[in-house]
């Protein structure tokens, strides 16, 4: 395991002329845009066959290039020792912790990240200091877990890792046992899941509630920029469920194809004021935790995705749900151009914020000026 203490002399000897590295997947176009707003110099890694989006159609967001045959190859000495050259800062995203591996990441990986590296792994829906540890450790509302098929007593939503995909999940909802076990079937049969995946999956009670990403930005440099932002709400559009739910119900009986939900784009949404505390509440409780279980704490952008639905105690009082955490880049680029809290945000630091991507550049930024860069990198 990397002590902490490694990368922060690594951060501190860089000086003030500093890279910004990316991932060339899942939200490197607003990573590198963001980075040269903000006047950094820019470097990201590519996979061969996977890096046309990067290296030709928006070639002028990054300044250096380069490339591997496999993305977990940036453990490769030579790619380290390049990126520490360039004076690195790395933002992770999604892409990097699945491609690239926590292990490699925690033990290999001598770059400084913007973040904190070691809660990457938590997550993972197994992990047993996962998502739903903390989440239970701050007092959080999550939905009802099944430990097993043959417990499902109400409407579920299954959720199971592709076959082909470890980015993505495929989802199905259950009313029963018998419903659960012909659904998988069906997703066996097409190869969208394997029996392998299938054994990992989760079984959780679906939520009647109004969905919304909530989205925010936890800060290393607190006494300067204080706890954390709220930076928006979005929601998610989904393949197929997006061509379900634009039919009439009639209509949707009539076909015999499996929702698989795989994410394809985001839409954003507003939340009346009245129930903003909800989610203030929320993730100032998963902070705190965060602090204990995963020092120093959390520190970029990260979100709490769920639903405004009601107590199960009375049916009346409304609770913001949880059911899954980022804690990285939400890999969302709707979020600049649909949130008014980019107006908000505008006006509490005196400067234009139009991604929330700014504010992990302008922490950094703040960070090279006082010589502070250690104290925001794992």
């Amino acid at each position: 395991m990397l002590k902490r203490e490694e990368i922060q002399k690594i951060a501190a000897d860089y000086g003030k002329d500093i890279t910004i590295g990316i991932f060339g997947s899942h939200s490197a176009k607003e990573i590198g845009a963001a980075a040269k707003m903000a006047g950094f110099r820019t470097a990201i890694v590519v996979q061969k066959g996977r890096d046309k989006l990067y290296t030709v159609y928006n070639r002028h967001l990054y300044d250096e290039i380069i490339t591997v045959e496999k993305f977990k190859d940036m453990l490769n000495e030579e790619v380290q020792e390049r990126l520490r050259e360039l004076n690195t800062i790395f933002i992770p995203n999604r892409s990097f912790a699945v491609y690239v591996g926590y292990d490699g990441i925690e033990r290999e990986f001598r770059v400084p990240i913007y973040g904190n590296r070691f809660m990457l792994r938590a997550e993972e829906r197994e992990y047993e200091r996962g998502q739903y540890y903390l989440l239970k450790k701050a007092g959080i509302r999550t939905p009802k877990h099944f430990e097993k098929p043959e417990d499902i007593d109400r409407l579920c939503i299954v959720k199971v890792q592709q076959a082909a995909n470890p980015l993505e999940r495929a989802f199905f909802y259950a009313d029963s046992p018998e419903d659960f076990y012909k659904q998988a079937e069906e997703l066996l049969k097409q190869g969208i899941i394997s029996e392998e995946t299938l054994s990992r999956a989760r079984i959780e009670e679906y939520v009647l509630g109004a969905r919304f990403n909530a989205n925010f930005h936890g800060y290393a440099l607190e006494d300067i920029f204080g706890d954390f932002d709220l930076v928006g709400f979005s929601d998610r559009r989904q393949v197929n469920l997006q061509g379900f739910l634009n039919l009439p119900a009639k209509d949707q009986l009539k076909i015999r194809v499996p929702v698989t939900n795989e994410e394809i784009g985001h839409f954003g949404v507003t939340m009346r004021e009245s129930k903003q505390h909800l989610v203030y509440d929320a993730a100032y409780r998963f902070r705190r935790v965060v602090e204990e279980e995963y020092p120093p704490k959390m520190i970029g952008p990260f979100a709490l995705q769920g639903a405004i639905a009601y107590s199960p105690e009375d049916n009346k009082t409304l609770e913001f749900v949880v059911f899954d955490v980022s804690p990285r880049v939400p890999g969302d680029p709707a979020m600049g151009p649909t949130s008014p809290e980019m107006r908000n945000l505008s006006i509490k630091y005196g400067r234009r914020i139009e991604d929330p991507l700014d504010l992990a550049m302008m922490e950094i930024g703040e960070a090279i000026k006082l010589d502070r860069l250690e104290e925001i990198v794992t």
